[in-house]
Order: structure tokens, then C-alpha cells, then sequence
């Protein structure tokens, strides 16, 4: 884990550190939340995954000595919380039972994307660029490729490819939301003690959610395999408490078109991976797809480097 912010620059330990962690391991969740879900409802997952990881991560930032967050702190909290965790990562869990992980991964990759237009409608960033817009309508196309020839290999619930595509993007429009919300909301001073209590408040949703569909009705402990067991161990500790807050940690420590790029490597990763590992086939329309979704938030991102809008 990076250390916390002191207002000292980062060091280039620390950011290699934090990028390794948001390229590969947030890479990898994909594939590995599919293996959770195999045996586990998936808002029970995702919801005990977060509340867990977040009560480990609060519980050793105040045995660390940082302060107790103000109560005030909490409101922002419940708000990134739900549109990063309970909306951004519980959609894409339960879009994952219906798409491949690699092309989940691809469509999340459109968070930049989002950020651009909802940056600009909001006054947050400067209006796109000519890069941008090329980028924004490139990723139409991209998305198209990918939504009209999704693979059935290694999916939950085949034959419901528009729900998956549905759910993912919905989850990736809150999660650019969210983000944007949280540059101006931060929960505590700390990044971790604010990724904490995001990851207590989200996971409360998320679980809130599971209860109210019916996702707990019959379900018992004793059916979970240890596969799936494995893959949420991997998730509590590596996927949230590491890669969450190492994401949260660069959100501060460098411009956050620097810190976006993570969406050029994860769709890479899970791909690979998913072709490895879970049996999923990348036919051509697919990785057309996909090379244009690449190039695409490569010009949203690179694209939009530049200072924020005159007042």
C-alpha cells in the first residue's frame, strides 16, 4: 500500500507500486469475480466483499492513529460508495454472469468516455477537443462492434447478451458520476480512511439490494466451492483493499487523465486471462471491437490532458 499523502511528491516506488496494482489486479477481478460468482449470489458477494474489506481497511487506519472521520464525512462516503460500488461494481458483477470477462472489461473501459461528456455538461472540465470527439464517436463504434457479436463462451446466463451490455454501461456511467462527484466530496483527509469508509457505505447498499431481491433465500454457506472461496479471498484483500485504495491513492497523487489510463491495460488482462482460463473465444468482431474501444479512450484520455476551463 502507497504510503499516505503528507504533501511530500510520491515517490516513483510508490507509483509503480499503485499503477501495477490498478493495471493488473483490477485486470484480473473479472475473471476472478466469475469464478466467485459461480457458487455465491452476486450482490451477497460483491456487498460482503466491500463491507469486509472496508471494515479491515477502517479498523488498521485508526490503529494507525488516524483520526475518527467527522460525521459529516459519512454523506459523501454513502454517495461515492453507491456510485462507484453498489451501482459501478455491483452492475458490472451482475453484467459479468451474462458477458465474457473480457469484453466486460472493454465495456467498462468506456469511464473515460463518460467522464469527458459529463465533465463538460457538469462545468467540471473544459469542453472536448477535437481528439476527444473523435475519441467519443470512435467509442460509439467500438461499442457497437462489441454489443452486436458478444462471445457465449464461459458466460453464467447465456442467451441475455443485451442485459449484460445494459448493466455494465450503467455501471460505468454512475462510476465516471461518482468520480467526478468525489473531486470535490472527499469523505476524510486520508485516501485510505476515505476508501474505507466508501467501500462500508457501498458495501451496506449492496447487501441492502441482495436482501430485497431474494438473493439470501436458500442460500447456504455449505454450497460455496472452494474455488469460489479462493476467488473471494483474492477480492477482499487484493482486488479492494490494495487495488480500491491504490486507485483512490493515485486519484491524489497525479492528474487524473494520468490515473484514467488504467483503462487502456484491463481489457488487455482480462481478455488474456479469460482466453486462458475460462474458455472465452475472441472472434473477429470482437477484437475489432475491442482494438477500436483501445484507440478510442487512448484519444479521450491523452486527448483531454489539458488545463480545466476558464471561469
Amino acid at each position: 500500500m502507497p504510503a499516505s499523502n503528507s504533501g511530500a511528491a510520491p515517490s516513483r516506488g510508490a507509483l509503480v507500486a499503485a499503477f501495477a496494482a490498478v493495471y493488473l489486479i483490477w485486470g484480473s477481478t473479472y475473471l476472478v469475480v466469475k469464478f466467485a460468482i459461480a457458487s455465491m449470489p452476486p450482490l451477497l458477494m460483491a456487498g460482503t466483499r466491500y463491507a469486509l474489506a472496508g471494515a479491515l481497511l477502517y479498523g488498521l487506519m485508526r490503529w494507525r492513529g488516524e483520526p475518527r472521520p467527522a460525521l459529516s464525512g459519512w454523506g459523501p462516503a454513502l454517495v461515492i460508495g453507491f456510485c462507484l460500488l453498489a451501482v459501478g461494481n455491483g452492475g458490472t458483477t451482475l453484467g459479468v454472469q451474462y458477458l465474457p470477462s473480457g469484453l466486460t472489461a472493454l465495456l467498462v473501459a468506456t469511464v473515460p468516455m463518460f467522464l469527458a461528456v459529463l465533465g463538460w455538461a457538469s462545468g467540471v472540465t473544459a469542453r472536448p477537443t477535437g481528439r476527444v470527439a473523435l475519441g467519443l464517436a470512435l467509442g460509439l463504434v467500438g461499442m457497437g462492434l462489441l454489443a452486436a457479436h458478444p462471445s457465449a463462451a464461459g458466460v453464467a446466463r447465456p442467451g441475455h447478451p443485451a442485459v449484460g451490455v445494459a448493466l455494465v454501461l450503467a455501471a460505468s456511467l454512475l462510476w465516471a458520476a461518482g468520480s467526478l462527484y468525489s473531486k470535490s466530496h472527499q469523505p476524510a483527509p486520508s485516501p485510505f480512511l476515505s476508501g474505507a469508509m466508501q467501500m462500508l457505505c457501498g458495501g451496506a447498499v449492496m447487501l441492502a439490494a441482495s436482501w430485497l431481491s431474494g438473493e439470501t433465500t436458500g442460500f447456504a454457506l455449505a454450497q460455496v466451492t472452494a474455488k469460489s472461496w479462493l476467488a473471494y479471498a483474492y477480492l477482499v484483500t487484493v482486488g479492494s483493499i490494495v487495488a480500491f485504495t491504490a486507485y483512490v491513492w493515485l486519484l491524489r497523487a497525479v492528474e487524473p487523465a494520468l490515473a484514467g489510463t488504467y483503462a487502456f491495460v484491463n481489457p488487455v488482462v482480462a481478455l488474456l486471462l479469460g482466453w486462458a482460463f475460462a474458455g472465452e473465444t475472441l472472434n473477429a468482431a470482437m477484437l475489432g471491437g475491442a482494438a477500436v474501444t483501445v484507440v478510442a479512450v487512448g484519444l479521450v484520455v491523452l486527448g483531454g490532458r489539458r488545463g480545466p476551463a476558464a471561469p
